[in-house]
């Protein structure tokens, strides 16, 4: 079941990004021969209009072919006009990265509905999760949902502060203060010095978040801003990632393929319907900011062929946007291989 939910996810972030070329082509009277679905070889297709909408053997990818994407494929004159090659420049960059703003908006989309559902944020609270048996908290009659507002007249805002503070008095009876159901009640415990691993001084586990539910007006407005720093810190890691490779070092973050990406579409699933719905906010992102980076072979590299001719008002050599795509194609490929077989050996290790 979660194979089949993870390749569902892939058709629908590539259908999303695939469609926004698909629109912003038929908007701008580009002929769009093709819409396909997984890469080639053609399973079968079903042609509705001008348009042949395809099903190809392997489900991680898809594709929109346009009439004209080199000069050579112009052999019918009268169709010339809807070349995609023959559109000026900001047609065919706006028709480029549709595909790109189809991604961003399905996170940001869903990213909106989280927020109606509900959402951490900051609480400046220090609220009782899980309590440890036969701690001192559970001994101090301690329950979850209970806040701790002081230890020893100090204030809690924060769980760095109740670490700091149950440190700092481990061995000594101390006086908390704590927060149930709006009232305040005194109680007396003793932090460890020395507690089993994982369980801290005092034997709870806290947070300082509370949940936040957004009206459905509201949602779309603080979801922009959300997706907004979502992206640009994706964008800042992806960055480093290439630094980091052209010095020759171990990226700083983990780089996952399809594989690795339905190891974690497997956890989230476990963990419900909203954080599959974040991992693939999350995927939509990366997937819209990898493809416009001015790399050939990605909607960056064709974004930055356009600029260059818009700018120089000269045709680049077909031969070089020919053979630059299929090396990236190439480099690509060789990176997806490599990338999966890691993330094979994690399995294994």
């Amino acid at each position: 079941m979660t194979i089949v939910i993870f390749i569902l996810t892939l058709a629908l972030l590539v259908l999303v990004h695939e469609f926004g070329h698909f629109l912003a082509a038929k908007k701008q009277g580009v002929k769009v021969e093709e819409f396909g679905f997984g890469l080639p070889p053609r399973i079968f297709g079903i042609k509705k209009g001008e348009t042949l909408y395809s099903i190809n053997l392997l489900p991680i990818g898809g594709f929109v072919k346009l009439y004209g994407e080199e000069y050579h494929e112009i052999k019918n004159k009268s169709l010339s006009q809807r070349a995609f090659i023959n559109k000026n420049s900001w047609q065919k960059a706006l028709i480029i990265i549709a595909g790109v703003i189809g991604n961003l908006i399905l996170g940001w989309v869903l990213i909106s509905y989280l927020f109606t559902q509900g959402v951490p944020v900051p609480s400046n609270k220090v609220t009782i999760e899980k309590i440890v048996k036969n701690s001192p908290a559970e001994k101090s009659g301690l329950k979850e949902k209970d806040v701790i507002l002081t230890i020893s007249s100090n204030s809690l805002k924060s769980s760095e502060d109740l670490i700091a503070l149950s440190k700092k008095y481990a061995g000594q009876p101390v006086q908390i203060t704590i927060l149930r159901n709006g009232k305040k009640f005194p109680a007396i415990l003793t932090p460890r010095k020395n507690p089993p691993t994982g369980e801290g001084p005092i034997g709870i586990v806290v947070t300082s978040f509370e949940e936040k539910k957004f009206p459905w007006y509201q949602a779309p407005f603080y979801g922009l801003i959300e997706a907004s720093k979502i992206t640009y810190k994706i964008a800042v890691e992806i960055a480093k990632v290439f630094v980091r490779i052209a010095q020759f070092q171990k990226p700083g973050v983990d780089v996952a393929g399809p594989v690795g990406i339905a190891r974690y579409a497997d956890s989230a699933i476990k963990f419900g319907k909203n954080a599959y719905l974040e991992l693939i906010a999350l995927l939509s992102f990366n997937l819209a900011i990898i493809n416009i980076l001015p790399f050939p072979a990605l909607d960056g590299g064709r974004l930055m062929f356009v600029i260059f001719e818009g700018v120089t008002k000269k045709r680049l050599n077909k031969n070089i946007e020919k053979y630059a795509n299929l090396a990236g194609i190439l480099i690509l490929l060789s990176l997806a291989v490599i990338i999966t077989i890691n993330d094979i050996i994690k399995i294994y290790r």
